[in-house]
């Protein structure tokens, strides 16, 4: 098996931190971003010592609009290539849009699509010339429907799910793969963060952290353009590809209460 270095953003805690997990699970070399030293430290100590890999700390701010050209520069300075990319630096916000405070939009826009390009930018010449490796980008199952009350966050989440698709194709040619996970309501601290809590749509359940990575790792292996995690999601999913867009806004507003 080829030993990759694989970046993982927003690495110091749900999602990110079980993806960084099973990727040093399987041997790969990990470089962990996050805004927070302390938790990232943790958990790269926690990966040398359990899988006897290289876990090394990135530091960065990705709703900084030169985020991504500084991580790029720090990685040179380190003389690290990154072989697989995992874009899961994210958050949301709830509320209507006109009272949401404008600058933690435009944050929530710079980190969860901005940033996302162009750190994807930055690092897929360099997987495309040695070819190998890939991208994984954590997208939602916010991607396939208007989000009333959130509306930017589902908006960036389809950005990225289209963004990522068209990403696969242009690189089909090559051995690089491209993978959008789409989780459904996840437990993380994302609910707390984006102020959800009591919200209707987690009344209906939410998978784990770590069932959520396994099946994004899986769907990256096997080069699979969209992966959907749990047989619930991929079902609603496949709903909202069906119903008019006027009866599944109506229905994501009423969840997002």
């Amino acid at each position: 098996m080829v030993k990759h270095t694989v970046l993982v953003t927003g690495a110091s805690s749900g999602i990110g931190m079980e993806i960084a997990k099973i990727f040093a699970k399987n041997g790969h070399n990990l470089v962990l971003l996050a805004r927070g030293r302390q938790a990232l430290e943790a958990l790269a100590l926690e990966l040398q010592t359990k899988f006897k890999v290289s876990a090394q700390v990135l530091e960065a701010d990705l709703s900084d609009p030169q985020g991504p050209d500084k991580v790029a520069l720090e990685l040179t300075v380190r003389n690290l290539h990154i072989d697989v990319l995992v874009n899961n630096a994210g958050f949301g916000l709830m509320g209507p849009h006109a009272e949401i405070d404008n600058q933690r939009q435009a944050d929530m826009i710079q980190v969860n699509v901005t940033s996302l390009v162009n750190l994807t930018r930055l690092l897929l010449p360099g997987m495309i010339n040695r070819n190998t490796g890939g991208v994984l980008n954590v997208a939602s199952t916010a991607a396939f429907q208007a989000g009333p009350n959130m509306a930017i966050y589902y908006a960036t989440k389809a950005f990225v799910l289209s963004y990522t698709e068209a990403l696969h194709e242009e690189v089909a040619a090559t051995k690089l793969h491209v993978t959008c996970l789409c989780p459904g309501p996840t437990n993380t601290g994302f609910v707390a963060a984006a102020g959800m809590e009591g919200v209707t749509l987690f009344k209906f359940g939410a998978q784990s952290s770590e069932v959520v990575a396994k099946v994004g790792f899986a769907a990256f292996q096997k080069n699979q353009a969209i992966a959907i995690s749990g047989i619930k999601n991929k079902v609603l999913a496949f709903i909202a590809k069906l119903s008019p867009r006027y009866v599944t806004r109506k229905i994501t507003q009423a969840l997002n209460q």
